[in-house]
């Protein structure tokens, strides 16, 4: 066998150019996979930690039917402290929760008292959400002189850019907000504009925080209620896995009418970005798909040339008792170690390529953040999944051309001109 390899060798380099151009093709076709693949993962990395951790969370629970109704954001399905205390502790033992935090959702309309308009609002308890969506506060912009660390207090409400714009209204001017309760009366309160947030969520445009405490009082709520539970988790990558074991327990909590009390949803099920991310990975997938012809085209091309032009030598091979079989396998070794040298080669190139992106650090501004940067990284296994189907499509693309030159007739071959 190591013969066979040694005499493969000696062929390749008896077509230095040709070899030569062919292994640059399939290594440049490498190389982009591999920098592409580095490049889109992290960006995807990004934008869906730029959208759980500054708004979404990574996972939300709600009574059942809420998110077929979010629209309208419907007060009359709501979580009241019994059904709240069952997602709590479902959610406290489960060790790869790291947070969770309450939230109510509503529609109110908000006065500057001279003009109204409608806006959407999170209640939400500062402390609580600060944990499950750790760069919300990177969205908003407060008062110069605002204490650090405080996202929000009783009494005070952050509004969307645009809707301050439209307003004219500026951080520390008085507002009143007007909501109905789940039962149809109106109530209305006082607030504060504590600070303004950028609206850059496309469907939260014009989605605004209050306090938690604020919002029950606003909907003359006698009991602690929430819309929704937020989540977040110690390890991104056991989003699935988690959210498996989360649904089933929910899954067991039945209401009086025998149908499931609660419903549970990943971050992808409930923002549009979500179709973003599908775009990368099938781009993603193109690339690939392209690398596999460019290595299938290259090594058909040259392992067909080598045929054509080896004719008179592989009949005088089968004139001196040269068995097929091992015509055969002289062609195939030719075509895997042309593809092996070219995938080494195509592997350090990619890695050390990524190893400069590192260096020298590709940034990007997502709304307020001028300053994020990408950290593209290449997973081992990708890696390999890669490297084996290049070896594996070029061995599959030298098959015809091995094929037909041990199948060929020693006299036909040796009267070949």
């Amino acid at each position: 066998m190591i013969r066979i390899f040694k005499i493969a060798l000696r062929n390749l380099l008896r077509y230095k150019r040709r070899t030569i151009l062919t292994s640059i093709l399939i290594t440049l076709g490498i190389v982009l996979v591999i920098l592409f693949s580095g490049l889109a993962g992290s960006f995807k990395t990004m934008m869906i930690g730029q959208i759980t951790d500054s708004n979404l969370s990574q996972m939300q629970i709600h009574k059942k039917g809420y998110i077929s109704s979010m629209d309208t954001m419907p007060l009359n399905l709501t979580l009241d402290t019994k059904r709240y205390k069952k997602i709590e502790e479902i959610l406290s033992g489960n060790t790869d929760v790291l947070s969770f935090a309450p939230r109510i959702k509503l529609n109110a309309m908000l006065s500057n008292f001279t003009d109204t308009t409608n806006i959407r609002l999170n209640a939400i308890s500062p402390e609580q959400e600060i944990l499950v969506c750790p760069d919300v506060g990177s969205r908003m912009t407060f008062a110069k002189d605002r204490e650090q660390g405080i996202l929000l207090n009783p009494g005070e409400v952050i509004i969307p850019e645009k809707l301050a714009k439209g307003m004219k209204l500026k951080i520390g001017d008085p507002i009143v907000l007007v909501a109905n309760n789940k039962d149809g009366s109106v109530n209305g309160l006082n607030f504060t504009l504590a600070g303004i947030i950028e609206s850059v969520l496309g469907p939260q445009g014009k989605e605004g925080y209050m306090h938690i405490k604020d919002a029950r009082e606003l909907l003359r709520m006698d009991k602690p209620e929430v819309i929704e539970v937020a989540i977040r988790l110690h390890d991104f990558d056991k989003l699935n896995k988690v959210y498996e074991v989360i649904s089933s327990e929910l899954a067991g909590i039945i209401n009086k009418k025998g149908k499931q009390e609660f419903e549970i949803h990943t971050w992808d099920k409930l923002s549009p970005f979500s179709n973003i991310a599908i775009m990368i990975d099938f781009m993603t997938i193109t690339m690939k798909l392209i690398m596999i012809a460019i290595v299938l085209i290259s090594i058909l091309n040259v392992m067909m040339m080598s045929v054509y032009e080896r004719v008179r030598e592989i009949g005088t091979m089968s004139a001196i008792g040269t068995s097929p079989n091992r015509i055969m396998s002289l062609f195939l070794a030719e075509g895997l170690l042309l593809g092996l040298l070219s995938t080494i080669t195509g592997n350090i190139i990619g890695l050390g390529g990524i190893f400069i992106l590192n260096i020298y650090k590709i940034s990007f501004a997502f709304g307020r953040q001028d300053n994020l940067l990408l950290s593209p990284t290449v997973d081992v296994t990708e890696l390999l999944w890669v490297s084996g189907i290049v070896l594996l499509i070029s061995v599959f693309a030298t098959l015809q051309p091995a094929y037909k030159a041990s199948r060929m007739e020693p006299v036909d071959a040796l009267g070949h001109v």
